[in-house]
Formats: structure tokens, sequence, C-alpha cells
């Protein structure tokens, strides 16, 4: 798979020392080169690049802006590059696909490169999967349904890792360790067992994020991840209490006890 590539920075001598290390990977095409944000924009929905090597700090219109002004169309994978690593905290909210810094080093290049191709593997897949989803529902609607209720391809199009900015810091969460979220407001409570994390982010949003065979909603404000839960104990008007693996217990409210039932019982 050749991945598809736009290098945008500012600095001529930025742009050809990424070029140089690139030219190691030889999946790897450069499309195109920008100096400045705006003329990426141009580039990137003229070309429609699988990925962006995105510098940061440009006169006028920098990396930040590039990916704001790319919400209309699907966006490509980006990976921020920069001499200051102050914006690391920034980009990993832009759900960039890694940060590096200037000078560029070939093993931190190529690891960056390993985890874009595994993302592009697993949008493939997504792609796939949709398209014979459209084969089948015109075609074998019963092999459909039956596609869609099993652990198919899918399935990849949910996030692994979630980074979250608290306290100053990025912590870069494992999914499978969720064991909660509690909505308060457009903050997120995020527990890990060990660990309570704080996200800026509405309930809806995150669960597009994550996916509904394991994360479901059982409360207006609160997703448990039905892996974790070792225990359903009845209480009264048709309310019921999820006991998860720390020992913690949450309320199943009447309204959602059925779709819970589904996947614990």
């Amino acid at each position: 798979m050749t991945i598809r590539a736009i290098l945008v920075d500012d600095e001529k001598l930025a742009i050809q020392g990424l070029e140089l290390r690139l030219a190691n990977h030889p999946d790897v095409e450069i499309v195109d080169t920008c100096m400045n944000g705006r003329e990426a924009i141009r580039s990137i929905k003229t070309n429609k690049p699988d990925l962006v090597f995105l510098d940061i700090q440009m006169p006028g219109f920098d990396g930040f802006s590039v990916v704001s002004g790319l919400m209309e169309v699907e966006p490509p994978l980006f990976v921020f590059v920069t001499a200051y690593s102050d914006h690391a905290i920034r980009a990993f909210e832009a759900q960039a696909t890694d940060y590096l810094m200037k000078p560029v080093e070939e093993a931190r290049l190529a690891d960056t490169l390993d985890r874009v191709r595994q993302r592009l593997a697993e949008k493939k897949g997504v792609e796939e999967a949709g398209r014979l989803m459209e084969a089948l529902t015109e075609h074998a609607p019963d092999a459909a349904e039956e596609m869609a209720d099993s652990d198919g391809p899918a399935a990849n199009r949910f996030e692994k890792l979630i980074n979250i900015k608290d306290r100053g810091q990025i912590f870069r969460v494992d999914v499978d360790t969720i064991e909660r979220i509690d909505a308060a407001g457009d903050y997120m409570c995020i527990y890990t067992g060990d660990n309570t994390l704080i996200l800026r982010e509405t309930m809806k949003d995150l669960e597009r994020r994550l996916d509904p065979r394991r994360f479901q909603r059982i409360h207006r404000s609160t997703i448990v991840n039905l892996d974790l839960v070792k225990q359903v104990k009845p209480h009264t008007n048709g309310e019921c209490f999820l006991v998860l693996d720390s020992g913690a217990q949450v309320k199943v409210s009447r309204s959602y006890r059925d779709v819970v039932a589904r996947f614990v019982h």
C-alpha cells in the first residue's frame, strides 16, 4: 500500500530534510510540498493525501488552523512536526497521529510511519466492510443482518487509545482499562479502576468513539464497560445496580435496563 503524503513547512531546509528521511521508506510517495497553511489546505483538498506532515508555527496560518480549515472534508492523518515541545498537548487534542520534534530522528520517524500504516490499514478495512455491507444489504439482506451482529472489521473504526489532557499532562488511555464514564456537563470523568481523569468532551461525542458492543449507557449521564461488569444486583422500581471489577456500584435506570440486559445476561 502506497502512502500518499504532503509535507508542509515554511522552512525549505526542513522540508528537504524530511524528504531525505522519507526516501528510506519506499511505500511513502510525496505528492506535494507546501510552504504555508493556506497553500496546504488547497493542496490537501486537491490531492486528497493519506498523510500530512504539518509544521505548527507558520506565519499567518499555523498548523492548527490548517486542521480547522478541513472540517468540511474527510481529513487525512496528521503528523505534527515542530521545534517546540510545548505544542504537544494541543497536537494530541487535535487527534494527531503523532508529534515529531525537529530535527526529526530516523528511528522516531520509523515508529511514526508504523503507526500510520496501522491506522490506514484499519481505515481500509472499515471501508471494505462498508462496501461489502452495502452489497449484502441489496442482494442478501439476511446475510447482512447476520454480519452486522458479528465482530467484523467495522469494529476497527472505534478508538483503542484515547488521549486525555488532565492537570497539564497527556494521558494515553487504553479503552480496555476504562471501567465507567460519568458526565458532568461538557466534562467526562473517566474511571480506569486505579485512576480518574477529566476529559472535556460531550457524552454524545465520546459515545461515537467507543464500541457500543462493550460500552453502553446505563443512565442519562453514565457509560459502563460491560466487559468489566461482574455482578447485577436488582433494586426497587425496576432499577438495578451493576457491580464493576473495582467494586464500584452504578445504578441502571429503568429506561436503559433492557439495553444492558442484552449484554450482561
